[in-house]
């Protein structure tokens, strides 16, 4: 049966070794204020605008058996198939931030053929998270 209801991309869920490290690491690394984090120390999240990052322990008793465990990135060059992507209006200075902050340079922003600046780092976790411009719209 067909719906007319619309989603909403209300969160991008980052599995952390330590929540409330990461927590702190991306407020600090990439200017986020903190919305919450519980008591537990089992979840946290970021204001970040219309979607919000959340962040939770790698392993969960709730949900390990239903969905399964969390594969981290191994050291092989191996990444996961999405990534986040950080928007910002000086990509060169929040790149540098980052990079002050604990992220790990991954690659220094360039300009790439489709019209962004990109650049790259690794959060605490070895996760890579991309920063970049808008994507400048065809001419």
């Amino acid at each position: 049966m067909a719906t007319n209801q619309k989603a909403v991309f209300g969160y991008v869920v980052v599995y952390a070794k330590d929540v409330a490290a990461s927590v702190a690491f991306y407020a600090k690394a990439f200017g986020y204020d903190v919305r919450r984090l519980d008591e537990s120390h089992r979840w946290g999240e970021l204001e970040t605008g219309s979607t919000t990052i959340a962040f939770t322990p790698i392993h969960q008793h709730e949900t390990d058996n239903l969905t399964g465990t969390v594969h981290t990135s191994g050291s092989g060059g191996e990444r996961p198939p999405m990534e986040a992507c950080f928007v910002y209006s000086d990509v060169d200075a929040a790149f540098k931030c980052a990079v002050e902050n604990g992220a790990v340079a991954v690659r220094e922003p360039e300009e790439k053929e489709w019209g962004q600046k990109v650049g790259y780092v690794r959060d605490i976790d070895g996760n890579v998270v991309r920063m970049g411009s808008y994507v400048k719209p065809p001419k």
